[in-house]
């Protein structure tokens, strides 16, 4: 399954936005590149206080992978921490901003 976070810092209290899309149609695998927008479907929106964020990547990867993951929102080892490290270079900066990482499944196979 290919899938998208759009990951965004929002706001006067820096609070954290990621939206997990998925890919959606048939034969998405036989797709090379970059498939069009319409062809991801919003499958949860988790909302994080910026203050919680700021803590958690105090503490390390490790605690921030913890704090970013929920009951809608658990993406495998790998992609959480590709997330989180997008996490870390948003909240290095001290304005609003946001960052896309797309990934496909099959990423998964080439790291065993």
């Amino acid at each position: 399954m290919r899938q998208r976070y759009f990951i965004s810092k929002e706001g006067i209290a820096n609070d954290l936005v990621i939206r997990e899309y998925a890919a959606t149609g048939k034969d998405t695998r036989k797709m090379q590149g970059v498939m069009p927008e319409d062809d991801f479907t919003l499958l949860c929106q988790e909302n994080y206080k910026g203050e919680l964020i700021q803590v958690s990547i105090s503490t390390g990867i490790d605690g921030l992978i913890a704090t970013l993951r929920t009951e809608n929102l658990f993406p495998v080892g790998l992609f959480a921490a590709k997330i989180a490290e997008s996490v870390i270079t948003l909240y290095s900066s001290s304005e609003d901003g946001s960052t896309e990482l797309s990934f496909d499944d099959m990423e998964l196979f080439a790291h065993t």
